[in-house]
């Protein structure tokens, strides 16, 4: 079970590692290159070196210390997300997180966030879930968390939705994508419905770039999450899942966070391509941290 805590955040930084390079640009299936990549020059991204990850990790990693440490609250939370916004240290935040950060800042203090459903706050749930041993605490905190940057009620139904399928990729349920799209069709029908048809394409056999054309890329959880279904459901093989995800382009950071995410939670660090764990910033650290988590959990569950 270590190991999947591990493989979780890990796989989770990653994925957004390798997506990062391709953040907001055109899907690059055709021309595709495995392992880390710099960005293009002029892209918002430029600063960072092949390996780094973005804002997403910066967020899991943010939350997993505040859970970690025993002093997580949403205030605590809101507070020092409010202070990476200010110093400038956010990496490329979508503009929902960076227009709720900007008035935390205004206000000197946590507020509801923004009504929006990008996926902006879907990064902030892995910590929950390897966290709290009880799937409904985890998905109910998750969603708390969220609203300090997200408050429509569809970015609510993602995360629930994505700690789901932690859930049950860590505790080995049958099935844990069908389950995840269960409480995605409860929480919202119209995010349920449109991960069901990106499954549906998928068993079909449709090919992986018409399917990324119908289902779509861009930072709204109606895509974010269905092509990373699909791609979870399309690819079992560790690096071909990392990959492609990583160059589907768009919001390519928070997709291949997600497929990451999950491979590590379903398989364990072990099944990390050793040469990405060892490219990774801050691989030391994220490692610890999933460590860490595994011993708050370990002492909920006693």
């Amino acid at each position: 079970m270590l190991k999947k805590f591990k493989g979780c955040v890990l796989g989770a930084a990653i994925g957004d590692a390798l997506g990062m390079p391709n953040e907001s640009a055109s899907p690059n299936l055709n021309k595709m290159k495995y392992g880390y990549r710099r960005p293009y020059k002029g892209h918002p991204n430029e600063g960072l070196n092949a390996g780094q990850y973005t804002d997403d990790t910066q967020l899991m990693i943010l939350v997993g210390t505040l859970l970690a440490d025993r002093k997580y609250t949403e205030d605590r939370y809101a507070h020092a997300l409010r202070e990476l916004y200010i110093r400038g240290a956010l990496r490329f935040p979508d503009g929902s997180l960076s227009a709720a950060c900007e008035r935390m800042a205004k206000e000197n203090a946590p507020q509801k966030g923004v009504k929006s459903t990008t996926s902006g706050c879907l990064a902030a749930g892995v910590p929950f879930v390897l966290g709290f041993p009880d799937m409904n605490e985890a998905c109910e905190r998750a969603v708390r968390a969220c609203n300090i940057t997200h408050s429509h009620p569809a970015a609510h139904a993602a995360i629930s939705t994505f700690v789901t399928l932690l859930y049950h990729a860590l505790n080995e349920s049958p099935n844990p994508v069908e389950r995840a799209v269960q409480k995605a069709l409860a929480e919202d029908e119209i995010l349920g419905g449109k991960i069901r048809n990106a499954l549906n394409l998928e068993r079909e056999g449709m090919e992986t770039e018409t399917a990324l054309l119908k289902i779509g890329n861009d930072v709204s959880v109606y895509q974010t999450l269905p092509i990373a279904f699909f791609l979870i459901s399309r690819y079992t093989h560790p690096p071909d899942l990392l990959t492609v995800s990583a160059n589907t382009g768009g919001n390519t950071d928070t997709i291949a966070l997600i497929c990451g995410a999950y491979l590590g939670a379903a398989k364990g660090m072990d099944i990390l391509p050793e040469d990405l764990v060892r490219g990774l910033e801050d691989r030391d650290r994220i490692e610890l941290l999933g460590q860490r988590l595994y011993n708050l959990y370990t002492q909920k569950k006693a």
